[in-house]
């Protein structure tokens, strides 16, 4: 014989809410237990422990962030060059038609601001290695920290300057 579902979810509920509703007797108390209260009494310790000093990442790589810095320093040299002609062409292009020559143009030249930014990218993925890198080995990641927050920001102008291109030119 076969029970249908709407007949037995119903009753298997009613047994399920039976059974909770007998007092079988007495129940714990919710008060606190003596295991539960605090009794000890700590007294503030005398100084912290000296913290040691990270080692420095080896000199190799402390050389190699001046070199990233100075690369991604030309990239964005780069970049700001072509900035003004990009601009101008977005100008004359105004919400020109897609694929028509004053489109293509500005197109063009905001390419050539994207693979300036490209130039910039690189040195940020290499000084995220070093970190990356640096900080697993327990080194001190501030030199390097402070080159990436750098570049980083430099990457966030251009990031600014391509989406205020590209939402101007209709992309």
């Amino acid at each position: 014989m076969r029970y249908s579902s709407s007949f037995a979810l119903p009753l298997f509920a009613a047994i399920a809410l039976g059974a909770c509703s007998q007092s079988i007797g007495e129940y714990p108390s919710l008060a606190k237990r003596p295991a539960e209260r605090v009794t000890a009494i700590y007294g503030v310790p005398d100084a912290a422990p000296a913290q040691t000093p990270l080692a420095q990442p080896d000199a190799a790589v402390l050389g190699q962030i001046d070199s990233l810095l100075a690369q991604a320093g030309r990239g964005d040299a780069r970049f700001r060059r072509g900035e003004p002609t990009a601009q101008r062409m977005v100008a004359q292009a105004g919400r020109a038609r897609i694929g028509s020559e004053p489109w293509s143009l500005a197109t063009m030249a905001v390419s050539e601001l994207e693979a300036a930014r490209g130039e910039t990218m690189v040195p940020l993925a290499e000084l995220d290695r070093l970190f990356a890198e640096a900080f697993t080995q327990g080194l001190d990641v501030t030199a390097i920290a402070k080159a990436r927050g750098t570049v980083i920001a430099i990457v966030g102008r251009q990031d600014d300057v391509l989406s205020g291109l590209r939402q101007r030119l209709g992309n």
